[in-house]
């Protein structure tokens, strides 16, 4: 096996956590494009409450969520800003930036321990928490990065 496809099977089994507010969130890291520092937006006006703004990154223009709207979070200064970072997040062609309150841990991602999302939850279809993980006494709220960034299935994406 080459050393490309381990990291790619590596990388599958871990996810990349971040805060957003009190709680931890988690999505793949084979999906996080990179963690870059929070910097100018240019607002889209008439965009989603949750729509930050578009930034330019490397020739592509990138919208940036706020990662507390798009959950419904109250929103709240981050404990220190110098903490905020913008989570660049990429499915199929599609990269989306979060901002979140700080970045976390890579956190190990056993099938064994993965519970449903809390009831109620996995009610709402466009629900982006798939599941949770025990991590250091609490949990990590697993994200699904399609529904996060409220994006079309592969198969739909043009």
């Amino acid at each position: 096996m080459t050393v490309v496809a381990m990291n790619a099977i590596h990388a599958s089994q871990r996810a990349l956590s971040f805060r957003l507010g009190e709680q931890l969130y988690a999505t793949p890291l084979a999906q996080v494009s990179e963690v870059i520092r929070d910097g100018e937006l240019t607002p889209v006006p008439g965009a989603a409450s949750d729509l930050l703004g578009i930034r330019h990154l490397r020739g592509r223009i990138v919208p940036v969520l706020d990662g507390r709207r798009r959950l419904g979070l109250a929103e709240a200064e981050p404990e220190n800003e110098a903490d905020s970072r913008l989570v660049m997040l990429a499915y199929g062609s599609h990269l989306v930036g979060v901002r979140v309150d700080a970045v976390g841990d890579m956190v190990p991602l056993d099938a064994t321990q993965i519970a449903p999302p809390p009831p109620g939850r996995a009610e709402r279809e466009d629900d982006p928490v798939h599941g949770v993980l025990p991590w250091q006494g609490g949990f990590v709220a697993l994200l699904d990065v399609r529904r996060f960034c409220r994006l079309p299935l592969e198969s739909e994406a043009t």
